[in-house]
């Protein structure tokens, strides 16, 4: 009996095909499937009616699936599954009209579903730390999911969406299935220590569970190496200092792995190792000129310079007031003594006139 009602329903679906050119256009009344689309889960139970037609209570009608249970009730077939087994099936509702001499049937579509069993993700070839500029491939392997051709799967970096992809399985196939999904990548300083993650959709329409089955991945933090990168600027314009003031140059830079700084100085023979920021506690006109911070770590090397000008000391106010009144007195004592000569003379000229 179970081989031959998958017979039957093919040898009716053939007969359907032979004549349906002809009758279609004579079948004014076809039967109607309420849903007109059923989409189950693999293992659960559905059910589906057809309204055969309003005029058949003397014809021959009937409902042709290969699962469950059919019944008639007047001009109305149901259709029962307990637990759906089958992942391609369909049931078609029929009836002989004696007036044209055709078969007029319908044909609902039954989609049979399986969530993803689990989703994973990795990098192709590749463990471990990542480098800047270089490209790797991101895989998300979707497990057993049905039917394939309804999959999208997306990837994401953190919660930014890096575009869907839908399956290029074109073989229509109905039963579980393994598919593997591949985007290419190439991570900046910036992605250190995002993750990368991947979801599994199965869009199945509007007849189809809403929301649509969602199987995501586990995360991966992604560590990505780079050169360093100066969290400043180098300075193009000489940097004024006046001598005996205090000089701090920064050379901060980040980068991973963590950099080390070396500092080649215009006083110095040879390069000293230290920390970003170097400084000269009190200037001196011999510390003027350009020095060179290299920032390095196992990706690269970074270099900055800075050109430092050294002012000399101006005069002090003590100076400046004890020579302002040595001036004043100065022109004080020339101002007294000429005026002791103009009234000696002066006395001379009288005393010279009472003489005469």
């Amino acid at each position: 009996m179970m081989f031959f009602m998958p017979v039957a329903v093919c040898l009716m679906s053939f007969l359907h095909g032979c004549v349906a050119s002809s009758c279609d256009e004579k079948c004014a009344d076809k039967p109607v499937f309420t849903p007109s689309r059923l989409v189950v889960k693999f293992g659960d139970s559905s059910s589906a009616r057809c309204s055969v037609c309003q005029r058949c209570h003397s014809e021959a009608y009937g409902l042709e699936t290969s699962v469950g249970v059919r019944a008639k009730n007047g001009t109305m077939a149901s259709w029962t599954v307990d637990t759906m087994t089958e992942w391609d099936t369909s049931a078609m509702c029929y009836y002989n009209d004696k007036d044209t001499g055709c078969q007029c049937s319908s044909t609902l579509p039954v989609t049979v579903y399986q969530p993803p069993h689990s989703v994973s993700i990795n990098f192709v070839n590749h463990t471990g730390p990542m480098r800047e500029g270089r490209q790797y491939t991101l895989r998300c392997t979707v497990q057993d999911v049905a039917p394939v051709e309804n999959l999208i799967v997306t990837f994401y970096k953190g919660q930014t969406a890096l575009g869907p992809q839908q399956s290029k399985n074109n073989t229509k196939q109905k039963t579980p299935v393994t598919e593997i999904f591949t985007l290419n990548i190439t991570p900046r300083d910036k992605d250190d220590g995002v993750q990368y993650w991947c979801e599994a959709k199965l869009e199945l329409g509007p007849e189809g569970p809403q929301p649509p089955p969602v199987v995501t991945s586990e995360n991966i933090t992604a560590t990505v190496l780079y050169k360093p990168r100066p969290q400043g600027s180098s300075h193009l314009d000489p940097v004024t200092i006046t001598e005996g003031s205090s000089l701090h140059l920064n050379c901060s830079a980040g980068g991973n792995p963590s950099p080390s700084y070396t500092w080649t100085l215009p006083s110095a023979s040879s390069p000293l190792s230290g920390d970003s920021v170097f400084t000269i506690k009190h200037v001196k006109t011999a510390d003027a000129g350009q020095y060179t911070c290299s920032v390095t770590n196992p990706v690269g090397t970074v270099t900055m310079k800075f050109t430092v000008a050294v002012q000399g000391l101006e005069p002090t106010s003590a100076t400046a007031t004890r020579t302002t009144t040595t001036r004043q007195a100065t022109v004080q004592s020339s101002s007294t003594s000429n005026r002791l000569t103009h009234r000696f003379i002066v006395c001379f000229m009288l005393l010279f006139s009472a003489l005469i």
